[in-house]
C-alpha cells in the first residue's frame, strides 16, 4: 500500500513522509494535503502498526504521521518499536495523529519517543508545518498542549518523595541555563535575548544539550527537564 509523489525539481531533497492510519480515506486526504506542501514527498502508506514500522524502516521515512488506534499494533506501540533500540538507523521522527484529545495518549506518545502530537481536526497548513517543525528537531507542542505538559510534569504525584532537582553533570553552566529556559517554552530568540547571546550560539547550545543527554529533540528536552525537576512550578 505504498507509493510516491514526485519530488519538486530544483529543491533540496524533500522530506520523506509515511502515512500510518487504518482508514484509507484519511490517508488519501493527508496525501493530498501534504503533496501540496513545499519540500514534502509522501513515500508510502500503512494500514496498521506492524506495516508502519516495516515501511518506515525500509523506505527510510523522515517523518511518520502515526494514528493511535490501528490493528495488529497500535500507534503508541509502533512508535516504541520504531524509535527503540531495535528500530532502524535512520533518524525518523513521529507525529501522533488522533481524533481523541486524551492526555494519556499525549504523555504515552511523548514517552514512546514521538516528536509531536496533533489532532486530526488540525488545519491543512498546520499539518504541513508540523512535518517541517519536527524534521528540524523543534518541539511540536501547541500552547494548549504545552500547558498540559507543564501541568502534568509539575503536579506532585501521590506519596511523592521530597522534590530534588537533577543537575546533569554533562552540561556546562550555560547549557543548563539554556535547557531551563527551553523547558519553560522559550524560543531560541527569547533565550538569546535573556542570556545576551546570538541565536546561532543558542542553536549550538541546544544541539549540544540534546547530544549530551541523548535526547531526540526539543520536545524530549522539555519532558526531561520536568521529569527531573530542572524546572519547577514556581519557576514556570
Amino acid at each position: 500500500m505504498n507509493g510516491t509523489t514526485g519530488a519538486r525539481a530544483g529543491d533540496e531533497r524533500p522530506l520523506r513522509v509515511l502515512l500510518a492510519d487504518d482508514q484509507a480515506l484519511v490517508r488519501a486526504g493527508f496525501r493530498v494535503i501534504l503533496s501540496s506542501g513545499e519540500g514534502i514527498e509522501v513515500v508510502g502508506e500503512a494500514g496498521d502498526g506492524v506495516q508502519a514500522v516495516e515501511l518506515a524502516t525500509s523506505l527510510r521515512a523522515d517523518v511518520v504521521l502515526m494514528d493511535v488506534q490501528m490493528p495488529r499494533l497500535d500507534g503508541l506501540q509502533a512508535t516504541r518499536r520504531l524509535l527503540g533500540p531495535s528500530g532502524g538507523d535512520h533518524p525518523t521522527k513521529v507525529i501522533i495523529l488522533t481524533t481523541f484529545d486524551r492526555e494519556d495518549y499525549l504523555f504515552e506518545a511523548l514517552r514512546a519517543g514521538a516528536s509531536g502530537f496533533l489532532l486530526k481536526n488540525a488545519s491543512p497548513e498546520d499539518l504541513i508545518e508540523s512535518v517541517h517543525v519536527v524534521a528540524r528537531g523543534d518541539a511540536l507542542l501547541s500552547p494548549e498542549v504545552t500547558r498540559r505538559v507543564i501541568a502534568r510534569f509539575t503536579a506532585p504525584p501521590a506519596a511523592a518523595s521530597p522534590h530534588r532537582a537533577y543537575r546533569p553533570p554533562e552540561l556546562t553552566d550555560r547549557e543548563f541555563e539554556v535547557l531551563s529556559l527551553l523547558a519553560k517554552g522559550a524560543s531560541n530568540a527569547e533565550i538569546a535575548g535573556q542570556l545576551v547571546l546570538g541565536e546561532t550560539t543558542v542553536k549550538t547550545h541546544v544541539s549540544r544539550i540534546l547530544s549530551k543527554l541523548g535526547l531526540r529533540d526539543r520536545t524530549h528536552a522539555v519532558v526531561f527537564a520536568y521529569e527531573n525537576g530542572i524546572v519547577t512550578p514556581g519557576g514556570v
